[in-house]
């Protein structure tokens, strides 16, 4: 009896220490539980913020500033017509006054009063316009515009006859209408005058052999003879995709100027001077032209 009682509470040792390790591992199942849902959490957190960040990084704003054109003809039309007013007159009073009643067309009030006796009823000059040439037309404001003009005059008193040229700058005003008033008066002002600028020459580099550069001069020389009469259809076996119009010329071929050849690539640049006979004129002519050739049976103009 006692070795059964002894067995029965062995077994019931046993089975409380089973009970106890039953709970341990229940406690590490909600651990791993609450481990997962942390996991989880995480990674969807993570996926969340990188799809957020993909997106403010790739969303930009674009900033689109628009060219104005502006229509300057109207302005440009004005302004000679004032420019022909303001600076013809006859040396009688009929004619000033009647200069006192054009201006009244173009300038304000103010002006108006300003000019009215710039020219006087008893000036010994007369003056007409020859010419007018505008050399600029810049917006200053929304509404306002600076014209820069050269006006050309012949000036007479008694028996002498002088040409006058003098260049001006006026302020107009147009309002949303498009109608326009000249707002200062034609203030001397300085002529555009020749630039100093000039262009670097092309030189050849020695990256065209002497045989190529002979094969493309005679066949430029061949092209530019037959050039100014041949038709679209002729032309295109030698230039592609209408690089060179049919001009339909009666021009006789004189020469090439010095032509320059490099490499560029897979093709030959040429700069080259084409000196040609005017028959109609009777003078010579000298085009010039930057061409890109290319060979694959025959020599072609591509650009």
């Amino acid at each position: 009896m006692k070795n059964v009682f002894k067995k029965k509470g062995k077994q019931t040792s046993e089975t409380k220490s089973s009970k106890t390790k039953v709970k341990s591992v229940g406690t590490r199942k909600k651990s791993v539980t609450v481990l997962w849902i942390v996991l989880i959490s995480s990674l969807v957190f993570g996926i969340y913020k990188n799809f957020t960040a993909i997106d403010q990084h790739t969303v930009h704003e674009k900033e689109v500033t628009e060219t104005k054109l502006v229509d300057t003809s109207a302005i440009e039309s004005f302004t000679k017509n004032f420019v022909k007013d303001y600076y013809t007159w006859q040396n009688n009073k009929e004619s000033i006054e009647r200069r006192e009643e054009k201006l009244s067309l173009y300038l304000t009030e103010e002006l108006h009063a300003l000019n009215s006796d710039t020219v006087r009823a008893d000036i010994p000059t007369s003056s007409s316009v020859s010419d007018i040439d505008i050399w600029s037309v810049s917006q200053e404001d929304n509404d306002a515009y600076a014209v820069v003009y050269t006006v050309k005059q012949n000036i007479t008193e008694d028996k002498n006859s002088e040409k006058l040229s003098s260049t001006y700058r006026i302020l107009l005003h147009q309002d949303n209408v498009g109608n326009l008033i000249i707002t200062q008066n034609p203030t001397l002002w300085n002529t555009p005058n020749k630039s100093d600028y000039e262009p670097e020459q092309p030189e050849s580099n020695g990256t065209v052999d002497s045989d190529t550069t002979q094969e493309v001069t005679e066949f430029l020389e061949t092209f530019f003879t037959f050039y100014p009469t041949a038709t679209e259809k002729e032309l295109a076996y030698y230039v592609k995709d209408g690089v060179l119009p049919s001009i339909n010329k009666d021009y006789i071929f004189s020469e090439l100027i010095n032509p320059m050849v490099q490499q560029s690539g897979e093709q030959i640049k040429v700069w080259l001077s084409v000196k040609y006979l005017n028959e109609t004129t009777k003078t010579m002519e000298i085009s010039q032209h930057i061409l890109y050739l290319e060979k694959d049976i025959n020599w072609m103009i591509v650009r």
